[in-house]
């Protein structure tokens, strides 16, 4: 996958994202990309992994975050305790672009039950490479915030 600049990406997963986690992660080699776990398919609890991609997003550490887990729910409820993150579930393409066009959304969730492998590496491609469009919608994402 090409890119121009090299986004800093910080990837995690629980025991039913790990093997979607791993064809991303040899997907996304272009990228600075670090791996917050898990390091297996054994069963973990999904907050484990959440937790510390969604502090490396909200840090400014890394630019976007994706996690994978089995809905996906799980792992976005978590990292959308963080402050400063805006957690998508996605499962269609358009529905990627529509998080970062309309919702700066900065950390991608991925329901590996739901999608195939390479609509996840679509819904990535996408995320990654869609503008925020700003105006009417950036009022509405600072509302966000508590």
């Amino acid at each position: 996958m090409p890119t121009e600049d090299k986004l800093r990406i910080a990837i995690g997963s629980d025991h039913a994202g790990f093997e979607y986690k791993e064809i991303l992660k040899d997907y996304l080699a272009a990228y600075e990309l670090k791996d917050f776990g898990t390091y297996s398919a054994d069963s973990v609890d999904y907050a484990d992994f959440a937790h510390p991609v969604a502090l490396a997003v909200e840090s400014k550490e890394f630019d976007f975050g994706i996690l994978i887990c089995g809905s996906a729910n799980g792992i976005a409820i978590t990292a959308n305790k963080h402050q400063q993150i805006r957690a998508a579930i996605c499962w269609e393409k358009e529905i990627a672009a529509l998080a970062r066009q309309h919702n700066n959304a900065n950390i991608l969730c991925i329901p590996a039950r739901f999608v195939s492998a390479d609509l996840a590496k679509e819904m990535v491609t996408i995320f990654l490479n869609t503008a925020f469009e700003g105006g009417r919608h950036a009022k509405r994402v600072e509302k966000i915030s508590c």
